[in-house]
């Protein structure tokens, strides 16, 4: 019987089948440029990771010198002495008031969003490009914002405005991260709440909300880490105020704060004002970063639990 494909003469203009693959050079440039790719964005990481190291170090090596429990408990005295336990109560008093304005908008706006708003709604598009815009708005602006709505109609600074421009800054992550998390919850518990005929609300209540709520809960502390460490807004609203005393009334004074005493210190002709600056961003600081840890931590764990 006759081979026909031995028979079948081969154009040579085509490339052979049977010929050993050998690489081109458009694929070794190609090879070339993606390492030098994966080698620049490794760096770019590196170098962002030294900054961070750098200024941690920094900050870590000068607070040092200023801690200790006076310091963390006993109010600011005289020029330059006593320590932060006014402002790091204010600080407390401030972000817990402003995360109890923007916390429950935030996740009731992100389940909206994920639950409610149909694919082509206007409202959702509209509610998103809001949100987008206030996560890129400079601070600066949100604390003349609520300087003109609050503190001029009212002619004085209290920690009450304080609260109200940190909670615009804390609304768009919680709603963001609100809504991405509820995106990761699985199809197939909402669809099995609909095969038992549960109400809509009871099942975003009841199944969906309590299967996000770790990652939710992770939004919440990056936001408020981020809140605690915000200065811009509070030297329009909430910068004026004792700060030898510990105020606890938000709604009829100004309180202190740890931005502002920074901010209002870091120039004092004193080398122990400087030292007491050092001291209290090295105790925002730690703050900040064991919030981030743990946030991390708390998603990574959130994350595991739904993909189980």
């Amino acid at each position: 019987m006759t081979d026909l494909s031995a028979t079948v003469e081969r154009d040579p203009s085509l490339p052979d089948p049977t010929a050993p693959l050998t690489a081109s050079g458009s694929l070794r440039r190609r090879a070339i440029v993606s390492r030098l790719v994966d080698l620049t964005a490794s760096g770019s990481a590196l170098f962002a990771v030294a900054m961070l190291g750098l200024v941690v170090f920094d900050v870590a090596k000068r607070g040092a010198k200023a801690l200790s429990l006076s310091f963390l408990f006993t109010n600011p005295s005289g020029f330059a002495g006593g320590g932060i336990a006014n402002a790091l109560i204010g600080t407390v008093l401030i972000v817990a008031f402003a995360a109890l304005i923007a916390v429950p908008i935030g996740i009731l706006t992100g389940l909206y969003l994920t639950e409610f708003a149909g694919p082509r709604s206007r409202s959702a598009r509209a509610l998103r490009m809001v949100l987008d815009m206030l996560q890129g708005l400079p601070t600066i602006v949100v604390g003349v914002v609520i300087y003109g709505l609050i503190v001029a109609t009212t002619h004085l600074e209290t920690g009450f405005a304080g609260s109200v421009a940190l909670a615009i800054v804390m609304l768009p992550l919680i709603a963001r991260s609100s809504q991405e998390m509820l995106m990761l919850v699985p199809h197939t518990m909402r669809e099995g709440a609909d095969a038992l005929g549960v109400n809509r609300w009871r099942s975003v209540v009841g199944v969906i909300l309590p299967a996000a709520l770790g990652g939710i809960a992770t939004g919440v502390i990056l936001s408020t880490a981020r809140a605690a460490g915000e200065t811009a807004p509070l030297l329009f609203v909430n910068s004026i105020y004792n700060p030898n005393a510990t105020q606890l009334n938000i709604f009829g004074h100004g309180v202190p704060s740890i931005p502002i005493y920074i901010y209002t210190n870091y120039d004092l002709p004193s080398q122990q004002a400087v030292n007491n600056v050092w001291g209290a961003a090295f105790v925002l600081l730690t703050f900040i970063l064991l919030a981030n840890v743990g946030a991390r931590v708390l998603l990574a764990r959130s994350r595991a639990k739904m993909s189980g």
